[in-house]
């Protein structure tokens, strides 16, 4: 099932991605599980092709549809907290990265666990983190980098929070192919998260639940 769903997003076929996301459902299997599994392991690996000149743009566009066809149904069956929202949370990838389909991802499976999701989307700079998470009163700054030559761009959103002496209202998470748990003891991030799943475990872990 899950090879079913990986394939589906490799063949760019969104028809193939939906029959076996409710496939997926009507077996039981978990949502979180065949979406980072299946899906996102899918989408992952037309990106490593992308990047390897293997495909090009369109076909790689065609991946991300078929993914969000079988995410849509997927996500519709994690459970949700539906008496009140888990938290605010400001997530992007930083300024210079172009690269957000891991951050969708989590983006998406933060809001299925209850938390309201400001995504700000690629290519943000550190202001604009900041900005908007004290226009919402976020609780958490979440941010991506899958570059090495953008992971500097975390340390500038922790240091204008403290510039701004607001270092202490927000809880800043990281992750993406560039960071490490290593990287963000080194800037002062408060955690990170290797996968999306584990990005929402922080995320719940940061608002103490």
């Amino acid at each position: 099932m899950i090879k079913k769903l990986y394939n589906s997003v490799l063949e760019g076929d969104e028809e193939k991605s939906r029959k076996a996301a409710e496939e997926a459902v009507e077996k039981g299997i978990d949502p979180v599980f065949a979406i980072e599994h299946g899906l996102a392991a899918g989408l992952n690996e037309m990106g490593s092709k992308f990047e390897r000149g293997e495909v090009f743009l369109p076909d790689l566009l065609l991946s991300a549809d078929a993914m969000k066809a079988g995410m849509d149904i997927l996500l519709a069956k994690v459970p949700k907290e539906m008496s009140q929202k888990a938290g605010v949370i400001v997530i992007g990838t930083v300024e210079g990265d172009i690269h957000d389909m891991g951050k969708s991802l989590v983006a998406a499976l933060l809001s299925a666990a209850g938390f309201q999701v400001h995504d700000l989307g690629r290519d943000v700079k550190a202001m604009n983190f900041v900005k908007k998470a004290e226009e919402v009163n976020a609780n958490i700054i979440a941010a991506s980098a899958l570059m090495s030559t953008t992971a500097p761009f975390i340390r500038d959103i922790i240091s204008l929070l403290k510039d701004k002496q607001v270092r202490d209202k927000f809880k800043v998470i990281i992750g993406g192919g560039a960071v490490t748990k290593e990287f963000a003891e080194l800037v002062g991030a408060d955690g990170y998260g290797q996968n999306a799943t584990e990005a929402v475990r922080l995320a719940k872990e940061a608002m103490g639940t």
